[in-house]
């Protein structure tokens, strides 16, 4: 099913320390302080980051959209896109293998949870080998507990983006985050307590395209065939520099593979088998035969980091940060539309005047404060004007009627004019018709 096996294979990843392994550390730590902190964090008033599902609010940044401001939200959603197209097209699956939040929990919470109770990866094998014992499965009761209350705190975090943070977090909050929080965590449970590398393998679609967006430059973890092959043992491959079969870059890696095999679909390019070949040829006096490099560089073509590739994302890129940029200077303080009335384009009242009826919207995008808006028209002398002030709560919308009556011998067919909408924050304009049934340009 699924492509599953009917006999899970277990991987048991040796931990390892190494370069590589501290640059996960920082990068890690750095993630999940940001992850944890940022629900917290206000400016102005207003949440760093918070979604609001049932009032279909964004608010980012200090900033709040709405759906009107879906526009905005493509261009974030497609900007995100090409730079991960960008990024991988310049150093490979370098989200998998520092980024991913799957290879965060996994490399800083999971992993020295299960070494500190369970042991090393030859300890933790000789107890599954052995079988059911009252030690072990009290030892894994603790890891399962420990993995459970990971689970929670991480389910708290993730819906403390979409609910009051001090609410969720003093049981104020309502049943439906609270049944939110169990299914996150019950998700995250367990990935690590079971599923955990085939994740990688069977549910996330990345490794499945990212084929499409490397080439011979990209940057990947590899192991140098020419100079390791043909493996020897002993002082020859010392020597010689090869590989002497020592098995450590398949014993680290998490995802069970053996990188000596070629590039696979698998490999999240942690580099656990560099530092672990690093480590062993280091102390050997050998250059490592695991590395990050391209296959230009084996092949020695020489990489380039200009190709055609990416310069076409990063001008994507860069047309998309301009648009963005563009509309967020641009943005008008408050949205107006004015749209005439449907079904009819102009009534004779009883009194000889022509009257055209609209529809006017206003929208505060004030996320603070509440306004009052007025409308003012120009272009139309002699016009009768009927219509509400407008008074907007924050980030609140209205549709009001806008009635105009003109006298009849005076209209033209079509007068162009000019709605005004202002408030103390600004005014915006908008250019619409008044229709009447005289003759164009003003006769009658």
């Amino acid at each position: 099913m699924l492509g599953f096996s009917h006999h899970r294979q277990w991987v048991y990843p040796k931990a390892i320390r190494g370069r590589f392994q501290k640059l996960h550390r920082y990068s890690g730590i750095a993630l999940q302080a940001l992850l944890v902190i940022a629900p917290w964090i206000t400016i102005a008033g207003q949440p760093l980051v918070h979604v609001d599902l049932p009032g279909r609010r964004l608010t980012l940044l200090g900033g709040t959209f709405t759906a009107v401001d879906g526009f905005l939200i493509v261009l974030v959603a497609l900007m995100a896109a090409f730079s991960l197209f960008f990024f991988t097209s310049l150093f490979g699956r370098v989200w998998c293998g520092y980024l991913c939040p799957q290879t965060v929990f996994m490399e800083e919470w999971v992993r020295p949870i299960e070494k500190l109770i369970e042991g090393d990866r030859g300890a933790r094998m000789r107890r599954d080998k052995k079988g059911f014992s009252w030690p072990t499965t009290a030892r894994k009761a603790v890891k399962f507990a420990a993995f459970a209350a990971m689970a929670t705190f991480l389910g708290m975090t993730v819906i403390s983006y979409f609910a009051t943070p001090w609410a969720l977090w003093t049981g104020r909050a309502g049943g439906i985050e609270y049944a939110m929080v169990a299914a996150i965590a019950g998700v995250f449970f367990w990935d690590w307590a079971w599923f955990r590398e085939q994740t990688c393998n069977y549910i996330c679609p990345y490794a499945r395209f990212q084929g499409a967006l490397t080439d011979d430059h990209s940057l990947v973890v590899t192991y140098d065939v020419e100079m390791g092959e043909p493996r020897e043992k002993g002082k020859a491959a010392v020597k010689d520099n090869r590989c002497h079969d020592c098995g450590k870059c398949v014993v680290v890696c998490p995802q069970g593979i053996d990188i000596r095999d070629g590039y696979q679909l698998e490999c999240i390019n942690c580099a656990r088998c560099v530092d672990a070949c690093e480590d062993v040829m280091g102390k050997l006096g050998n250059e490592t035969l695991v590395k990050y490099t391209t296959i230009a560089d084996q092949e020695g073509q020489g990489s380039r980091w200009i190709r055609p590739r990416t310069v076409a994302y990063a001008a994507l890129l860069l047309a998309l940060l301009s648009g963005m940029g563009a509309r967020l200077v641009l943005q008008e303080p408050f949205e107006v539309s004015v749209n005439r009335s449907p079904g009819t384009l102009f009534q004779m009242d009883e009194d000889g005047f022509v009257r055209n009826t609209f529809l006017l919207d206003v929208k505060n995008n004030d996320s603070v404060k509440g306004h009052t808006y007025a409308v003012r028209l120009d272009g139309l002398d002699q016009a009768q004007v009927t219509v509400v002030p407008v008074t907007l709560a924050p980030l609140e919308h209205r549709t009001v009627p806008l009635v105009i009556r003109l006298p009849a011998d005076g209209a033209s067919t079509t007068t162009p004019f000019k709605v005004t909408v202002f408030s103390d924050d600004g005014e915006v304009e908008r250019n619409t018709t008044f229709k009447a049934p005289g003759r164009a340009g003003g006769e009658g």
